[in-house]
């Protein structure tokens, strides 16, 4: 176990257990669908999901600017995708993040800092952002966000009162709404907690001991009552087989190459510098080849003002020959964002060039170096979207109803911490595998990798082994460090099935180019032998791997 500090993110569904009661099947298809947004913008943002439970979601970041910054994208993009709903039926996310010191066990996070999280997830409003102090003063200088100081609370199982402030939430207007302060409900307290003051500011001097007993009394009986109140509710058992979300698995690094063969990794990289200067049609991400030529002639060839905007998921908005900037910055967006909400698109779109000029604030997409692809025939099977690697049964789901079913050109690209994206319908294979990666590539944070192209894995899938992440041979600690760079070199152009197996010294044996999985297998554990001792495999394909539980 170690200890450290971090930023630590609860959140869960207000009324999920009445939801569940009224449709358990269309709560649990919503409930995934909003999970892949919670769980693509904690990633971009830097986050690690370390917990999940039903409807709730645990994760930690490395700032509290981050963690609040990825809570508030989170509550502004459920809240479009729940307008299609009915009040009754919309499924909105109550969210509370502090910063503590916490005990990391086995990639789970526990302590007192987890603990005041989920509490004052519990006085969020609905929809809304509960904070601790500390997070305030963290983040309160450095993002345009407005608060509420709804001052010490006491909580359960905490022994001392936890100063929170909530997130002002910001309206279709642009306004930003008034937090209020959640009031907890009680048989015995008949008024809010904040009235108790007023009540022993005016009682008499003969009346204050008394009063004070019994405010007392009644604030432990108020927490009580919210605590119950906020506890993360229980999900219905579903009479039938449905898909219950599990951890992300963990994968730190992400491939520089997308073949089968095991190449070296990059680290991530920092984020890149805003895009800026002039508009060249060929440097757009995301977009296929129709927006490009229409970028390249009638956009270029335009008056000045102009705007084009798009998202990650390749929708696009353009507004030509407009009186004044604002109004072609306000269609381009408009016409963006529609397009994005008719598809549930869960990602914003962002103003990509204004006139001639990029104005684009996020840098390109991590990508990988080429070939993107290298088909090997020993490798390549069948799509089978229950072996699809890293993801939850939620998102296997959703790959067999949409990527298997859809018109070619299609492409999965994967990220290491399980984030992917499909691109349906393309008008090349090279195309669809650009446009996955790019999108993948800007959720992710780092290069992403095509898994599948069409209908076929274009990676080796291990079957004998439980997949657990990238494999980068280049940082990896089960091997010795003055044999990685030999490790490295091996791997870089072999092609076929590929194993790494180590023992423990860390000397690593290598079985290459074999015709099937058992025998680079066999064969790795057999070259370890020779310098080690119980051996182990670590690596098949572009992937690390454990055994089957």
């Amino acid at each position: 176990m170690k200890r450290k500090i971090a930023a630590i993110f609860a959140a869960d569904i207000a009324g999920y257990s009445r939801l569940v009661a009224e449709d358990e099947e269309e709560t649990l298809r919503r409930l995934a669908s909003y999970r892949e947004v919670v769980d693509d913008f904690i990633a971009k943002a830097g986050g690690r999901i370390f917990n999940t439970a039903g409807d709730a979601v645990l994760a930690e970041f490395p700032s509290a600017v981050d963690a609040v910054r990825c809570a508030i994208d989170i509550q502004e993009s459920l809240r479009t995708r729940n307008m299609a709903y009915p009040p009754s039926r919309q499924m909105s996310f109550r969210i509370g993040i502090t910063i503590g010191d916490v005990v990391e066990r086995d990639g789970d996070l526990l302590g007192d800092g987890v603990n005041i999280a989920a509490r004052l997830e519990g006085l969020a409003e609905v929809g809304g952002i509960c904070v601790s102090r500390a997070v305030h003063e963290q983040v309160a200088n450095k993002l345009s966000v407005q608060f509420a100081d709804i001052g010490a609370q006491e909580v359960k199982n905490i022994p001392t009162p936890v100063h929170a402030y909530m997130v002002a939430m910001r309206r279709e207007d642009r306004s930003y709404s008034k937090p209020q302060v959640k009031k907890a409900a009680s048989k015995v307290a008949t008024a809010p907690v904040w009235m108790w003051p007023l009540v022993v500011a005016v009682v008499s001097i003969v009346g204050i001991v008394v009063t004070g007993f019994l405010y007392n009394t009644k604030l432990k009986q108020t927490a009580t009552a919210a605590s119950k109140l906020a506890a993360p509710p229980i999900a219905v058992p579903s009479a039938t087989p449905s898909p219950t979300p599990t951890q992300v698995a963990k994968a730190p690094m992400a491939p520089s190459n997308t073949g089968a063969a095991m190449a070296p990794m990059p680290a991530p990289s920092p984020s890149a510098a805003p895009m800026t200067g002039k508009l060249a049609a060929d440097s757009v991400p995301f977009i296929n080849e129709r927006v490009r030529n229409f970028l390249a002639g009638d956009y270029s060839a335009a008056g000045d003002y102009k705007a084009f905007a798009l998202n990650v998921g390749g929708f696009t908005g353009s507004a030509l020959n407009q009186p004044n900037e604002e109004a072609a910055r306000s269609m381009a967006l408009e016409q963006c964002q529609k397009r994005a909400d008719a598809a549930q698109s869960p990602r914003r779109c962002e103003l990509y060039a204004v006139g001639n000029n990029v104005v684009y604030t996020h840098g390109k997409p991590p990508m990988p170096p080429q070939p993107w692809v290298r088909h090997d025939a020993m490798t390549e099977r069948t799509f089978a979207s229950k072996d699809f690697p890293i993801v939850r049964d939620p998102q296997k789901v959703r790959l067999e109803n949409m990527f298997v079913p859809a018109a070619k050109s299609r492409s999965v690209a994967l990220g290491p911490g399980g984030q992917y994206f499909m691109v349906l319908g393309a008008a090349s294979a090279d195309d669809a595998a650009r446009r996955s990666l790019e999108s993948c590539g800007a959720i992710a944070g780092v290069a992403c990798l095509v898994v599948a192209i069409d209908d076929n894995f274009v990676v080796p899938i291990p079957t004998l082994f439980r997949i657990t992440g990238f494999f980068n041979a280049a940082a990896n600690a089960s091997i010795v460090a003055d044999a990685r760079g030999e490790v490295v070199r091996k791997l870089s152009d072999a092609m076929g099935w590929n194993a790494v197996a180590v023992g423990t010294a860390g000397r690593p044996g290598l079985g290459l180019k074999a015709a099937d999985e058992q025998a680079a297998v066999t064969s790795a554990l057999a070259d370890c032998a020779k310098r080690d001792s119980d051996c182990h495999v670590i690596a098949i394909g572009p992937f690390t791997v454990g055994p089957i539980n």
